[in-house]
């Protein structure tokens, strides 16, 4: 029988491991994550004098006052801005500052301007999913249940008659947020909308007005340039050498404040980078493109700067070259990660390993415990000699809307705390480093099937597995394109291999793989304890294979003389 779903056509029998008698989506492929396409690292400026702060803190208020002016200049343009019109900005803010430094703050404004767009656009699709979804369960009887692939109506009238009028407040949205988009209007405060909404709520996020001044203000400053290679250190505005020497160009309006030629400030302080600091040094030696980027923290009253620069597009590794010494399946979970190692034939090795994470606190606070738990991750991955890892690609945007799970908040806030992206990104970044290959599969189903088909059989009494140990091995299987489950039917008609083996786990040029298995002490069955029956003492007297009584002459008994 044959079940369409979509664009795909399912032959009734076995998917994924288990058999489908209902319609399941397509499975996608799993595939290698290609590698970073850019590194950015961070150290800190130490020890630098009073006269070198007040130096950068003119240039930043300077350059961020052009920079929201210029914001301001595109955002009127909209959707009618072009080449000329860019180039004509830019001839606005070179007399204010230098051609370089308005190259940079035009290319800032440009990214700002499309990041602002996409995250308008992601906006509409939340509205529209929320519609469809509203419109779907009001026509429906009230209390009238649903499945697994749709909801029911809302439980009574009075939700009914809430969720109308949530309804027309949708429809409202999502009709002001088509027209803006449509005009190209958007809506961006240098700084961050949520720190100027704090400016209203100061007593509720224990703030004074001084300390959200100076928050709002470092916020809005602008200490960043884009490198340029073929020039010295690859960057003329914002200049390091291999030293860790710092001076920058300075504004034509400030130029007085210089302290070398050509109008430079040369700051007290020397930099050095801990993490990938000879990856840096090669490129300024070479004079390869650098990007810097200057940033207070007036928390913790230090100045940070920051290095970044593109790579440039690897291969990726084929999928069967990083599968060849087995996989490590990662189950991604709101505070820890599970994972299992699993052979190339996808039979799990060993125990499982959970890497556990705190996501409450600052951004921070939340990035670094994740680096902290994928450092361990890879820690182990590289001393288990594996040269892969299979997550899931996970991507929660239109999961976590009022809409789509109602009542369920405490899962709606599960969900958002999953770092999924942010996780996977870093995961990727990490790896490169380290040659070990992260591997994306598709989501459907791991959970359900793992815990159906691994959970059971990988419980002892030394030895709890939990659910997200059992979707670990899922995922690992899948990624290296093994069904989740753990057998497949035995051949039709008989035990040779006309019709196949009947077991997966083990290739068919595998050695020993027609061998019998291993003699297991104790019953054969469950019915009958060790030691007991009626012919447990003497074997032989057990009509078995390999046993004497099966091969000892006899001879027929005469037959009685009655008949």
């Amino acid at each position: 029988m044959l079940v369409e779903w979509g664009e795909r056509v399912f032959r009734g029998g076995l998917i994924g491991g288990v058999g489908v008698g209902g319609l399941l989506r397509e499975l996608a492929a799993p595939f290698v994550v290609p590698g970073p396409s850019g590194v950015a690292i961070r150290t800190r400026l130490k020890h630098l004098p009073p006269a070198d702060e007040e130096v950068l803190r003119l240039v930043g208020a300077h350059l961020g006052a052009l920079a929201s002016r210029d914001l301001k200049a595109r955002c009127r343009d909209g959707l009618e801005h072009d080449a000329e019109a860019w180039a004509v900005r830019k001839r606005e803010l070179t007399p204010q500052s230098s051609a370089r430094w308005a190259g940079a703050i035009t290319k800032a404004t440009h990214d700002q301007w499309a990041l602002v767009r996409r995250g308008q656009l992601a906006h509409i699709q939340s509205l529209e999913a929320g519609v469809r979804t509203l419109r779907h369960r009001l026509s429906l009887p009230v209390g009238e249940k649903g499945s697994k692939k749709a909801p029911g109506g809302y439980r009574s009238k009075r939700e009914w008659h809430a969720k109308t009028r949530r309804l027309h407040v949708l429809e409202e949205r999502l009709e002001r947020a088509r027209a803006e988009w449509q005009a190209g209007t958007v809506r961006v405060v240098r700084g961050g909308k949520r720190l100027a909404r704090t400016r209203h709520h100061l007593p509720t996020a224990r703030f004074t007005e001084n300390q959200w001044r100076r928050r709002w203000q470092a916020a809005r400053w602008f200490l960043q340039a884009d490198g340029e290679s073929g020039k010295r250190y690859g960057n003329e505005t914002i200049r390091i050498s291999p030293d860790g020497e710092v001076s920058l160009r300075l504004p034509t309006p400030l130029k007085d404040l210089a302290n070398a030629p050509h109008g430079r400030y040369v700051l007290a302080s020397r930099v050095r980078f801990a993490h990938r600091g000879q990856d840096w040094a090669d490129r300024v030696e070479a004079d390869r493109a650098v990007a810097y980027r200057i940033r207070y923290d007036p928390v913790r009253s230090r100045w940070y700067l920051t290095a970044s620069w593109q790579l440039p597009v690897s291969p990726a590794i084929p999928l069967a070259a990083a599968l060849a010494d087995g996989a490590i399946g990662v189950d991604t979970n709101a505070d820890h990660l599970a994972a299992w190692r699993l052979d190339i034939h996808g039979n799990p090795m060993g125990n499982p390993r959970r890497f556990f994470y705190d996501l409450s606190g600052p951004a921070d606070h939340r990035d670094a415990q994740v680096r902290h738990a994928l450092t361990r991750l890879l820690h182990w991955t590289k001393a288990c000699g594996v040269k892969a890892i299979a997550v899931e690609d996970l991507d929660f945007t239109a999961e976590k809307t009022r809409e789509k799970h109602g009542r369920r908040k405490r899962f709606r806030q599960l969900i958002a705390g999953l770092p999924t992206g942010r996780l996977r990104a870093r995961l990727t970044s990490m790896a490169e480093q380290t040659g070990i290959a992260v591997i994306a599969v598709d989501p459907a189903y791991t959970s359900t099937w793992g815990a159906q088909h691994w959970r059971g059989p990988l419980t002892s009494k030394k030895r709890k597995t939990t659910r997200h140990d059992a979707a670990a091995v899922a995922i690992g299987r899948r990624a290296q394109g093994h069904p989740v489950r753990r057998r497949t039917a035995p051949p039709r008609a008989h035990r040779s291999d006309v019709h196949g083996h009947r077991t997966v786990q083990a290739g068919r040029h595998a050695l020993g793989r027609e061998e019998t298995r291993p003699r297991i002490p104790g019953p054969r069955t469950r019915s009958v304890p060790p030691d007991r029956g009626v012919n447990a003492g003497d074997q032989n007297a057990q009509h078995r294979s390999g046993r004497s009584a099966e091969h000892e002459s006899w001879q027929q008994d005469p037959l009685p003389l009655s008949l």
